[in-house]
């Protein structure tokens, strides 16, 4: 009677999964389109078809992105109103990285008792990339940091502030990193029937209407420019 319980119980599996997707507060660079595959998935040796059944119910969000540097910001801005058919949203937004071994881990403070901690995972190239990510709120984020500095250490901070217009199924943002300068960043929030192809599309297609040259993409995130010691220029 013990022996089939015994084996009930070491039969089941553990899965490990990863996410991706963000950083945007005060620095960083740019990317080119990844070949289709999938990360952030890690599976059991234990029972591999039923990790997938389990990870297939776990479908993270994912954006596709697009980062580059701004020479003319009020340029780009006149040019992201016109399609938004708006002025935009001023958003102040200070990030503070924590020491991770997989991933970026980071705290954005909106400096008016709100944030979100967020985990992300992305590809560093040029061009368009998938990024795969989960956040959670929260209402203290001075506190909240307090506990993850002292667990994991402090990568660094990205101070900005974004000015955010809504396109479409993209969120555009032109941010004034601190340290670093202008920039603007492409987010295509994927749609569950998408491919990563099609929001590699929308992204070019959007970046050709905001005259957004290939010359000025960067890759990375503000913080791995802030690290690389890039400066505004």
């Amino acid at each position: 009677m013990f022996f089939p319980r015994y084996r009930a119980l070491i039969s089941g599996q553990f899965t490990l999964f990863s996410l991706s997707s963000f950083c945007s507060s005060s620095c960083s660079h740019t990317v080119a389109a990844p070949p289709r595959r999938k990360f952030f998935a890690r599976k059991s040796s234990l029972d591999t078809r039923t990790n997938r059944d389990t990870d297939n119910r776990r479908v993270m969000p994912s954006n596709v992105e697009i980062k580059a540097k701004v020479s003319n910001p009020m340029q780009f801005a006149k040019r992201a109103s016109e399609l938004s058919q708006s002025e935009g949203t001023i958003i102040r937004q200070h990030d503070t990285f924590f020491n991770c071994t997989q991933g970026r881990l980071k705290l954005r403070d909106f400096m008016n008792e709100s944030g979100q901690l967020i985990f992300y995972e992305r590809p560093d190239t040029e061009g368009p990339k998938l990024s795969r990510y989960s956040i959670s709120p929260t209402s203290d984020p001075p506190s909240l940091r307090t506990v993850l500095s002292d667990a994991l250490g402090v990568k660094g901070e990205v101070c900005k502030e974004r000015r955010l217009f809504l396109i479409g199924q993209t969120r555009v943002h032109l941010d004034a990193v601190e340290g670093l300068g202008d920039y603007m960043e492409l987010e295509v929030v994927m749609r569950p029937e998408q491919t990563v192809e099609d929001g590699q599309k929308v992204a070019e297609e959007l970046m050709q209407q905001l005259g957004v040259s290939k010359q000025s993409l960067v890759m990375g995130a503000y913080m791995d420019l802030l690290l690389k010691g890039h400066t505004d220029t």
